[in-house]
């Protein structure tokens, strides 16, 4: 069972660390495109990206500031940078070695810049949205950039058991970077909605912050049976049978 989860915005190299560490597995690409991003201006960083001037600057500087290649000093695991409603249920203050080495084999960070993401890759904090139209070699958006790189590398992660599940975690932004048809695995959606005058809804927040609690669940616990996640509970969610089909889970709570 993989787990793929979107990136949040917020991020920050905070000092914490811990011993073990690896490189992405697309890091000539972010390179290339951190490249790219560091010729643009304040003013071009606007209008690409749809941002606030002020946001605008501090992309600037961070593209400016970007150092390859990535150490220790100057970089951060992935799973300890993110920050935010999605990445703070996620406990790693408390995990042990052992909850990040199943981690790192479970669970994939889906990025604008880096591509794809596993727990303890190093990398230095970024703006840039899957749904960017910036132009590359591989065509205008950056989903032309990445779909095939993306869905070659998970179809490796899973080719060869037919057991295998890609547990849908991400945004449909990020996720539609991936061809479901190709990786050669079932896919199951997760959806977290919120029960209100009885009817189930998506709140983008609370959504958001569930699939880090499942994300933490299924660390702290171990989980690899998809089976297991209909037990999930944090938060006040529970699984609903009658809202669900093969391909998506839905877990509802009474609205907050």
């Amino acid at each position: 069972m993989l787990l793929v989860i979107s990136p949040s915005k917020t991020q920050e190299i905070n000092g914490k660390t811990i011993e073990k560490w690896t490189m992405p597995v697309f890091l000539p690409q972010a390179e290339e495109l951190s490249g790219m991003l560091a010729e643009r201006s304040v003013e071009e960083l606007v209008q690409l990206m749809k941002i606030s001037p002020r946001l605008a600057e501090l992309t600037f500087q961070r593209y400016q500031a970007m150092q390859f290649p990535f150490t220790p000093e100057n970089s951060g695991q992935a799973l300890l940078v993110f920050q935010g409603a999605q990445f703070s249920p996620i406990q790693v203050a408390g995990y042990t070695k052992e909850d990040f080495h199943f981690a790192q084999n479970h669970l994939r960070i889906f990025s604008g810049l880096y591509g794809l993401l596993r727990p303890l890759d190093l990398m230095q904090p970024y703006r840039l949205e899957m749904a960017t139209r910036l132009a590359t070699d591989r065509g205008q958006t950056l989903y032309a950039y990445w779909r095939q790189r993306i869905t070659e590398h998970l179809h490796s992660l899973v080719a060869g058991d037919r057991n295998s599940v890609l547990v849908n975690l991400a945004s449909n932004e990020y996720f539609k970077v991936v061809r479901s048809a190709d990786l050669g695995c079932s896919i199951l959606k997760i959806s977290f909605k919120e029960i209100k005058n009885g009817k189930a809804g998506v709140i983008a927040v609370y959504a958001k912050r569930a699939r880090g609690m499942m994300v933490d669940y299924v660390i702290s616990n171990r989980v690899s049976n998809p089976e297991l996640l209909k037990k999930f509970d944090r938060g006040g969610y529970s699984y609903r049978e009658e809202l669900s089909n093969a391909r998506e889970w839905v877990f509802t709570r009474k609205a907050q």
